[in-house]
This record gives C-alpha cells, structure tokens and sequence, in this order.
C-alpha cells in the first residue's frame, strides 16, 4: 500500500516538478534582470524573509522570518545586500521572498499586509511605464500565487521524498512513532496540496492572469486546509525530537546526506519542516494582496473576498489550537495540586480552562447546599472543595460529564423540584438519567458569565470535532515528564531551604556555646527571622522556611546539651530578684563543678 501511495505521489508531482523547473528558471532570470536594474536605478525594492537568518559575523544581517528588508544590492544570485532599520548586511537571497508589487513602495511593514491595508498612493517605481494600472498589478500577484504554489509543491516532494523515504529504509535509526511525531501528516498536505494546485492550473489564464478566477477554487478546498491543523498542532513535538535526535553525530550526517542527495538548498531539516506552518498564514497575506489589485466590478471580487474571510478565520483558529496544546502543561501542574484526585486525568478528555468560580451547589432534589469551586473545561466540570484553614489547598469532590447535561436557566423564585428558593440560580439537567444538579451564583453578573462560559464550552467542543483536534499520547506524556520535572525542582528547592535553616540554626548554637565557654553562662537574645523570600504562584499561603530563625530566650552550659528538665523549663519563665538570681547562679556553679551544698 505504502508503495503504491508513493509510487502514485511521484506521478502526480511528474507534471509540477518539469513545470517548476522551467518557470523558475525564467522567473529567477527576470528578476536578476529586472531588480538589479531598479536598485541601480534608485529605486527601493523590498522582500519578505521566510527564513529565520541566524548569525554572529559582523557583517551579515540577521532578521527573522516575516521582517522587511530594503535590498540594496542584488548584483550577486546567492547574497544580498541589505537594511532593516539601522543595521546592514549580506543575507542569502534564498532566504527572502521579494514583494510583487515593488511599485508601492511599501512602508508600514507586515501588520498592514497582513490586514490586507497598504497605501495605494504610495511612491511607485516603475517596470516600463510611470504607472501600472490595476490589472497589471492584479496579474503579478495572481502569478506569484501560482510561482509559490509550484515551488511549494517541490519542497513538499523534497520532503517526503528526500526525507520521509530514506528515513523509513533506516529501520535501525527510526521506528513508526517517531516518524509520525517528526513528519507529522505531511504527505497528507502534499496529496492535497497537489490537488489544490491542479485546480487552480485550471482557474490560472496563462495570457491575461488578471483574468484569472482563483476565489472560487479556495473556497472549494476550504475544508482541506484543515489538516494543516494537525500538522501545526503536531510541529511543536518534532522540534523536541529533532532536537533530541540531534544530539547524536549519527542523526546528523544522516539527514545532511538525505539533503545532499535531493539537492535541497542549505536548510537544516527543521527549517524545511517549518514550511508548512509558514505557508498556511501566508494564505490571508497574499488574498488581501490579490482583494486588494480586485476591482469590485471583476467577476472573481465576491469569490476572494469570501475567501479572504475563511483563510483568515482558520489561521486564527490553527493558532488558537496551536497555543491551547503549548498551555497543556499547565493544566497537568494544576491537576497534581489538587489533593485526593480520583479517576481520568483532565488532559484525557480535555484541553482548555474556560472558566472557574465559586458557587453554592445542590445535588438532586433534597440535597444539602454546599460551596464548591467548579473548573470549567472542554467537555467536563471539575468539583472541588477548599480546605478550611489553607484556603488555597483544594480537594476533589467530583466532576459533570458536559457531553451529557443542557443548561438550564431559571428565573428568580421557588423551585418545585428543589422546594427551595432561588435567586441567581441555573441547573444542568442530565438528558438521559434525569439527574439535576442546581447552582446558585453570588450576584446576577456571575450567572451571565457562566451561562456564557457554558455556551463557549459547546461551541468549542463542536469546533474541535469538525477539525478532528485532539492531544496526542506524546503531548500528554510530555505534560506528565514537566509536571514531574517541576515537582522535583520544587522539593529540591525547599529541601535546600531547609538545609540553609538547619545551618543556620546550627551555626548559631555554635557561636552560644563558644559564648557560653568564655563566661560560663549566657543570654542569647531574640533574633528578628529574614524577610522571607517572595511565594512561588502555585504556593501563595503557604507557610515558607526562612534562612533566620527566632531563638528563644534560654541558659546554656558549658557542658554538652541535654534534655531539660520541667524545672529548668520553667526557670526561665519566672521573674527573678536580682540578689537571689545572684545566689541560685552561684548554687548551680559550684554544683556543676561537683561540690556539695
């Protein structure tokens, strides 16, 4: 089956790749050309880096992917000359991406393509003519749409190809799971990116590309890029294994040797993996562009507008689903804080902290009212009750399953299931038990903000459905490994608190025995305890050992210590007269030397 399905990959990307190879090379000629003559000129050409440009030599410029830069120099095919801001240096040319329309001289930087919200009156610079109109501005961004697709369907063949394959031959480096954590769903992507492309091959009119009517096609495809979710969601863990793989030679000279052998460019394998990621944000960048060069009387207006709207809504929706798995861990450091915990792990059925708060609760008809603190999460509802003198200790009590109750708002008065009074009040009815459970909030705000809490919780659960998100068994152990990681750095923390503290205390007694050897008998005085360090979040009321520690007013003896005896516990309590203080010092002096009264 794997044979057939990369056999079928190599024929579907035949056509793309002999494609490629000509309009890059024509492409790369035209723009050697025709930006070398701009900036000769005088004119600013500006690009786009979708690389991150790492370096310590003084004279290369470091930037990161999405920065603009001002090429200054392009004389060279491999390195540029280039400004960002103040700071100038030589980049490598494959790192950056050079803006379609040079003619608008942009200036307000990526957050205003990003917005689809560039100056049209800005300076231009001109191919041939003081001013392009609109539709030969409308074809250069329908071109570069299709030159990126084209070559992004070679890289993505480079990586299944160049990568993927030769690492699933290595059967003594690699096993299955960690080729699913390290390349995710990406043939996936490449079997429909293809499709995508062959599409709008279709739609592309090579004579009049203004012409062109690409919104329809991303409007078809829409629910395809889902699965960029996946990979998205997915591309944090194979960072982590590459990472851990890396630290082998082995590993290393073998993905520089799979690189070499398919004659990708100098890019660790990381960066060819972060591709996928980029390129599904790039999406909203470059449709606003294409809106933009639109006029609303062209036939392909509505349609890329449309899909303007949806690219945008599923790349905030990736990243949203991105920064719920990266905030996991919390959830797991918050589950092993609370006390008593019984059955399923949260992170088993759910991925995010919706919403939390206190309320009184009653449990079917006739049940006692109790206060509990309730954490609303995707899916279920965590009960649990604050210890009585640590408030900030929390016990589990239970959990409600959110898949099988309705929320049921309930108006201020008596409840005949109940037979209580009500104010504030709402229910979560079990559709198939007819179990009730009956909550009560402080003030009417706080009842609108749960109803709410409990609306976003169902549509989240929806979502999360229809896009297939859920954590993997690597993201869920990865929490487990940090929750652990943190409970021992935290016990290591106070076990050395304490240490300091018995040290302390230690070398105080020292120093009142040495006192002690001098004059036979001494009073120590009452040491204030150092200003406690501050409380770690998770811990706050939590009582901290400081390094001091106040010492009581006692007598010591030159002789080593013992146990004391009531009468010495309670001799220094008492009030004494000076004079017969005088004399009972005198009695224990000469009866510690041995004498008799």
């Amino acid at each position: 089956m794997k044979a057939e399905l990369a056999g079928g990959l190599e024929l579907q990307s035949m056509k793309f790749s002999e494609d490629l190879k000509g309009t890059s090379e024509k492409s790369n000629a035209f723009s050697s050309w025709k930006y070398v003559s701009l900036i000769s000129g005088g004119s600013t050409v500006r690009a786009e880096a979708v690389w991150d440009h790492v370096t310590m030599a003084n004279r290369e410029l470091a930037f990161k992917a999405g920065d603009v830069i001002k090429v200054l120099d392009a004389s060279n095919k491999d390195w540029w000359w280039g400004q960002i801001d103040d700071e100038e240096g030589w980049f490598p040319a494959s790192f950056v991406r050079l803006w379609v329309n040079q003619e608008d001289g942009v200036e307000e930087g990526t957050s205003d393509v990003q917005n689809g919200h560039l100056d049209p009156n800005a300076d231009c610079l001109c191919l041939g003519r003081t001013v392009q109109n609109r539709d030969q501005m409308r074809a250069n961004v329908i071109n570069e749409i299709m030159n990126t697709e084209r070559h992004y369907i070679k890289h993505l063949k480079d990586i299944c190809e160049g990568y993927l394959k030769q690492c699933r031959k290595r059967r003594d480096m690699f096993n299955d799971e960690q080729l699913k954590i390290i390349f995710g769903n990406i043939e996936d992507i490449y079997r429909f990116q293809m499709g995508f492309v062959r599409d709008l091959e279709k739609q592309y009119n090579k004579e009049d590309p203004h012409l062109s009517e690409i919104g329809p096609c991303f409007l078809e495809h829409q629910d395809g890029f889902w699965i960029y979710s996946e990979y998205c969601n997915n591309h944090l863990d194979a960072c982590m294994e590459l990472s851990k793989l890396m630290k082998d030679s082995r590993y290393q000279n073998f993905f520089e040797a799979c690189r070499l052998l398919q004659q990708m460019i100098n890019i660790a394998i990381d960066g060819f993996l972060l591709t996928p990621v980029q390129k599904i944000c790039k999406y909203p960048l470059q449709l606003a562009e294409l809106l933009k060069y639109t006029a609303q009387d062209h036939s392909d207006y509505r349609y890329v507008a449309a899909a303007l709207a949806v690219m945008r809504n599923m790349t905030l929706q990736i990243n949203e689903r991105k920064r719920r798995l990266e905030n996991i861990d919390k959830i797991a450091q918050w589950q092993a804080s609370v006390l008593d915990w019984e059955g399923d792990d949260i992170l088993d059925r759910s991925s995010e902290l919706i919403y939390t708060g206190e309320m009184s609760w009653i449990y079917q008809p006739y049940g006692r009212n109790q206060q509990r603190v309730f954490f609303l999460f995707d899916h279920q509802m965590v009960l649990c009750k604050k210890d009585l003198i640590r408030r900030d200790i929390l016990y589990y009590k239970g959990r409600i399953d959110m898949d099988k109750y309705e929320v049921v708002d309930i108006e201020d008065g008596r409840d005949d299931d109940f037979n209580v009074s009500m104010k504030n009040a709402f229910k979560l009815h079990n559709k198939e038990t007819e179990e009730m459970h009956l909550f009560f909030a402080k003030k009417l705000e706080e009842k609108l903000r749960w109803l709410r809490a409990f609306r976003e919780e169902r549509k989240m659960v929806k979502e999360d459905e229809k896009i297939g998100f859920e954590i993997s068994e690597n993201q869920k152990r990865q929490a487990a490994m940090t929750v652990k990681k943190v409970s021992k750095q935290k016990g290591s923390k106070e076990k050395h608190k304490t240490d300091r503290a018995e040290s302390s205390r230690n070398c105080s007694e020292e120093k009142d025995r040495r006192r002690t050897s001098q004059r036979g008998v001494s009073c120590s005085k009452s040491v204030p305890p150092a200003y406690p360090p501050p409380q770690d979040p998770l811990n706050q009321g939590q009582y901290m050992v400081t390094d001091g520690i106040s010492q009581a007013q006692v007598f010591e003896f030159t002789e080593p210590r013992r146990s004391q005896a009531p009468f010495w516990q309670n001799f220094s309590s008492c009030h004494w007269h000076p004079r017969m203080l005088s004399c009972l010092c005198e009695f224990v002096i000469e009866v510690s030397h041995g004498l008799h009264w």
